[in-house]
């Protein structure tokens, strides 16, 4: 339903405005305020949110149309404004177009005139809402969904190709809190996301300085993947400047004096990438999967407080600019044969 505010003195124009469109108002199609001048006007635009367009009059007392114009513009500016008046001179059209008014209707009121006048605003409004609407929706899409997803999604085939996916080569990096499930047991559910998010703020910055991309998080846990030139060194890098950043936090009072640490799990190899999920439903989720994921996410379980754990693959690619230690053989789930694990110091 269209909410119109109509402003001006005659009170004769409420019940001609209320006759003529008595078959909308019974529809519920329109909803009309009616204001004596323009400070009544905006007394009750307070009094009732969400008027679509004003129609006014120029010549009225108190405060006249041509100032309410100004006045909507400094604080309605979504509000669309029709001046209906007889003063309708070029000086009265300019004045009235240059202080935001959309259109301008000489009296007599022809209300064929009016309808259509009235259609075509309400249209213009609703289409302003819109597009703010979508710039908020689109804002608040860029706080979940990863800057490499939406564009994908802003492609002109995105439609045709939303089940597609790829092979390629990159590097998956797992990032666990260290003993945060026994903390989150005992403590207030608003704390632990506070304590949480402050762990994963100085994560997500270390990983995205790196170019890489926040997958998902999942409990406590931060799954990242890196492409590019290098993914596997630029993994490492984040990894190691995270472990500093999670040490140098400090202890967290009548926590069972916590302290955070992470463990890290990372794998270098091919994947899968592209949208997992129910195409028919929309639920999707845009990610990589194979066996080098697994196994990341396994080198992780494996890692203590403070290991960055590798593979020996990704060890002998890295051996050069990173210093490491050899932990020996451990065995994994799905694996028929022990790998060769190392930790990365610095």
């Amino acid at each position: 339903m269209a909410k119109i505010m109509v402003v001006d003195d005659e009170t004769d124009l409420e019940i001609l405005i209320k006759q003529k469109f008595r078959k909308q108002i019974r529809q519920n199609e329109y909803e009309f305020v009616f204001a004596i001048n323009g400070r009544d006007a905006l007394e009750k635009l307070d009094e009732n949110p969400g008027i679509d367009i004003v129609l006014s009059d120029i010549n009225m007392p108190e405060m006249d149309g041509l100032t309410l114009l100004s006045e909507l513009h400094e604080s309605s500016p979504l509000i669309k404004s029709v001046i209906v008046s007889a003063y309708g001179d070029m000086e009265n059209i300019r004045v009235a177009m240059n202080r935001g008014a959309f259109d301008f209707i000489t009296k007599p009121i022809n209300f064929e005139d009016l309808t259509l006048t009235m259609e075509k605003t309400l249209k213009h409004a609703r289409e302003i809402r819109k597009t703010l609407q979508a710039i908020k929706e689109n804002n608040i899409l860029r706080m979940y969904v990863d800057e490499n997803v939406l564009n994908f999604m802003s492609g002109q085939e995105y439609e045709s190709k939303i089940m597609d996916n790829e092979s390629i080569e990159g590097t998956v990096m797992f990032v666990d809190v260290c003993g945060f499930t026994k903390i989150s047991e005992t403590t207030s559910p608003d704390v632990v996301v506070t304590m949480l998010n402050t762990y994963f703020d100085a994560m997500v910055k270390e990983i995205m300085e790196q170019d890489g991309i926040i997958d998902k998080f999942i409990g406590d846990a931060v799954m990242a993947v890196f492409r590019g030139e290098y993914h596997l060194d630029r993994a490492i890098d984040a990894a190691l400047a995270i472990r500093n950043q999670v040490n140098a936090f400090p202890n967290v009072e009548n926590k069972e004096n916590f302290k955070p640490k992470v463990s890290i799990g990372i794998k270098s190899g091919e994947m899968i990438s592209g949208n997992i999920g129910s195409a028919t439903l929309k639920r999707l989720d845009y990610t990589v999967i194979g066996d080098t994921v697994n196994t990341a996410a396994r080198l992780q379980d494996a890692a203590k407080e403070n290991q960055i754990i590798i593979c020996e693959g990704c060890y002998e690619q890295v051996k050069e600019a990173f210093k490491c230690e050899n932990l020996g053989s451990i065995s994994m789930k799905n694996k028929a044969q022990p790998l060769t694990v190392y930790n990365v110091l610095e």
